[in-house]
């Protein structure tokens, strides 16, 4: 009986220290995706851009590399924020684990963002 309190007692014991832990990797769990929406804006199609936090924690300040990126469809800065240094994504809120981020952008070729920046929040 000794033996499994001491088993429970360290099985516990490893949980608890365990919660918060996170693999995340931060930009590599960043996956972006294109696909075009079939509507067009000014001769351009329109391409629908889907952010995944392929990971259990959530992401903060994503930003994407986006130097020459350029669209015929107006984007709200809080959506797609074109910058020096990247596109900010979000208004630097948070992506949540798991979860997507959408916006979309007018152009006659898909432009190839890729995660260049990210800050992992787990707790």
């Amino acid at each position: 009986m000794a033996g499994f309190l001491n088993l429970l007692c360290t099985v516990f014991f490893l949980s608890l220290i365990s919660q918060g832990n996170c693999h995340c990797h931060q930009v590599t769990d960043i996956k972006i995706f294109q696909s075009q929406t079939g509507l067009l804006v000014q001769n351009k199609p329109q391409w629908k851009v889907t952010i995944l936090n392929d990971c259990i924690c959530t992401q903060v300040n994503i930003k994407l590399a986006c130097d020459g990126f350029q669209t015929v469809e107006g984007i709200d800065s809080s959506i797609l924020a074109v910058r020096d240094d990247g596109c900010q994504i979000n208004h630097e809120q948070p992506v949540y684990g798991f979860r997507t981020f959408n916006f979309t952008y007018s152009w006659g070729t898909q432009y190839p963002f890729m995660p260049v920046y990210s800050e992992i929040a787990c707790s």
